[in-house]
């Protein structure tokens, strides 16, 4: 795998080659300059010498002693550690520093010859095949009355000035290598400090990016680097404030969500759950974690649901609907649709709020039924007081015995008249002084309570011949109002006595468990149905309602019953077996606050 580069190694090297690369053209260029001036320099030398030795040779050869030519040229080469040649126009030679001149070649072929022999200094180098080596030869002319007389050369051996260059470019390139390793070290420190602010920028990049944007980039230069840097940090400072208001806000939006009652459901185009809050969850009994990015058809098995989402996705307007949702437990909800749109308007998905009405519902059904059972109570009392009137203003009133029964009835009517109407007005009074908070609450002995209820039902069940035991230990106490708890439990005994067989008893007892006291009243009778035991506390409910009305009831005195327990503070429970009898508890808090209001339950 090709490792990446680091800043440092993408930009030494580039560095350090364009150092060598102008070191090696400096150089180039530089050892041909100095060559070209230094072989310039040796042929001007070797010019002089050649006119200095035609100086010499002149008189000698223009008195026709080519003997003397000879001798001179070897003294004056030996001397001057350079070989001269003195060759006649015809290209013959007559005299050499290094060669008999007699087995010499003829020489107007030669290069710098022939320049000479055009009235030029010539100037060649090449390789001799006399003395085997390279050398560099330059021939000048010596003239005789405007001609020609000989040519002069002088040459010396290319080996001399090229071992000379070699010494100088060794040197040269010495100095080069050096330069280009200080070179090489400046532009190293350079990268290396244009690379640590690079790291400590990226480190900070880092460090932002999983999130903490409370770090802070410090770099001093290069200027660039440390403007970067500050616009980093700055950056930073704005991402942390709109990051906390965008926590506040997405915290804000999910405590809303998760507080609602009612249940909010997002979806987008595709159907696809995009949130869900708790209420939902509960509704359509799903895993929020699983639900979100899944489909609505995939989570939620409903197609009354389904139905209703597709069609707000498709409509303009709002939609409204209810219906039945079945989980584990049965609701009724009323669903609210709207689409959701984008920053353009474009349509992005839907929003549902489910709002849950089995409590409503539920409350309507019992306000029809007490409707219903109110009408019902009253009726049959006034039906039986109208049909004896009339019976009477017919001419039954003309028979004393007659009239007499049909008074009876109208009497008997009239007080289950006035006892419901009684009944309503206590249970009337009793609910509007808890919302005032007029009922007051004192610690009262719970024996003495008890006693005055049993006190005032004795004569009843003495007429059946039922006993009435009570236990209740004498120092047991709590906050009560002694008249509204007495009710209770007459109302509690009443029922017993009512319901339980001739020559029976009845238990009421005073008890302490936990942080509550606990009145239960229990009989030996009929018993209740377990399908019944959840209602019996309505108003006007009845298991038995012929029974009732015969034995008196009007269908009120357990739900008086519940609402002096929740004025209380506490509720009413009942555990009941068909044909053994029941048994009703009033549960009355140890630790009761005197706030009622939140105990009122219609």
């Amino acid at each position: 795998m090709w490792k990446r580069k680091t800043l440092l190694w993408q930009l030494y090297p580039p560095f350090l080659l364009v150092i060598l690369l102008s070191l090696l053209i400096l150089g180039w260029y530089t050892s041909i300059g100095l060559k070209h001036f230094y072989l310039q320099q040796i042929a001007t030398d070797l010019e002089s010498r050649s006119r200095l030795v035609g100086k010499i040779i002149a008189e000698p050869l223009f008195q026709k002693k080519k003997d003397n030519v000879q001798i001179f040229c070897r003294s004056l080469g030996k001397e001057l550690s350079t070989r001269f040649t003195v060759i006649l126009p015809s290209g013959k030679v007559i005299g050499d520093s290094e060669k008999d001149p007699s087995q010499m070649d003829n020489h107007s072929d030669r290069p710098e010859i022939k320049q000479a022999l055009s009235g030029r200094v010539g100037v060649s180098s090449r390789y001799s095949y006399t003395l085997k080596r390279n050398m560099m030869y330059v021939a000048v002319p010596l003239f005789q009355n405007n001609k020609i007389a000989v040519v002069v050369r002088s040459s010396l051996p290319v080996t001399i000035f090229s071992h000379v260059l070699s010494t100088i470019y060794r040197r040269t390139l010495l100095v080069g290598l050096i330069v280009a390793l200080g070179a090489g070290l400046i532009s190293l420190v350079l990268s290396s400090r244009i690379q640590k602010p690079i790291e400590k920028l990226k480190e900070g990049a880092i460090r932002f990016g999983e999130g903490d944007l409370s770090h802070r980039m410090h770099v001093s230069e290069p200027d660039e680097l440390r403007t970067l840097g500050e616009a980093m940090n700055l950056m930073a400072s704005q991402l942390g404030e709109r990051l906390q208001t965008i926590t506040y806000q997405r915290n804000e939006l999910k405590g809303i969500l998760s507080s609602m009652t009612e249940g909010v459901l997002v979806v987008n185009r595709e159907e696809k759950i995009v949130r869900v809050n708790t209420a939902a969850v509960k509704f359509f009994d799903i895993n929020p974690e699983e639900a979100e990015g899944k489909s609505i058809q995939e989570v939620i098995r409903n197609s009354r649901l389904q139905r209703f989402i597709q069609k707000t996705l498709t409509s303009k307007d709002p939609q409204e609907e209810e219906f039945v949702l079945s989980n584990n437990e049965k609701y009724f909800i009323q669903t609210h649709g709207t689409i959701l749109r984008g920053v353009e308007g474009e349509i992005i998905g839907a929003l549902v709020v489910v709002n849950d009405v089995t409590r409503m519902k539920k409350l309507e059904n019992i306000r029809r039924e007490f409707v219903a059972n109110v009408s019902h109570e009253l009726k049959t009392p006034i039906t039986a007081i109208k049909g004896s009137l009339e019976t009477l203003k017919e001419g039954a009133i003309q028979n004393p015995k007659d009239t007499l029964r049909f008074l009876d009835i109208i009497t008997k009517n009239t007080e289950r008249l006035k006892s419901i109407i009684e009944d309503l007005l206590s249970l009337s009074k009793i609910e509007q002084d808890a919302e005032q908070n007029l009922i007051r609450l004192e610690e009262e002995n719970i024996k003495d309570v008890l006693e005055q209820a049993v006190s005032l039902c004795q004569s009843r069940a003495a007429e059946k011949g039922i006993r009435i035991d009570m236990v209740c230990d004498d120092k047991l106490k709590a906050k009560i109002n002694p008249h509204l708890l007495e009710e209770a439990v007459v109302n509690l005994l009443d029922n017993a006595v009512k319901y339980s067989k001739p020559n029976s008893k009845v238990r009421v007892e005073g008890i302490k468990e936990k942080d509550e006291v606990i009145i239960k009243v229990q009989d030996w009778g009929c018993g209740i149905e377990k399908k019944y035991l959840s209602r019996i506390f309505e108003r006007f409910y009845r298991v038995d309602k012929a029974r009732s009305r015969r034995l008196g009831g009007t269908g009120l005195g357990l739900a008086i019953v519940k609402h002096i327990a929740q004025v209380h503070g506490g509720s009413v429970t009942v555990e009941s077996i068909p044909g053994k009898g029941s048994t009703f508890s009033i549960h009355l808090s140890a630790l009761f606050s005197k706030d009622i209001n939140n105990f009122i339950k219609n």
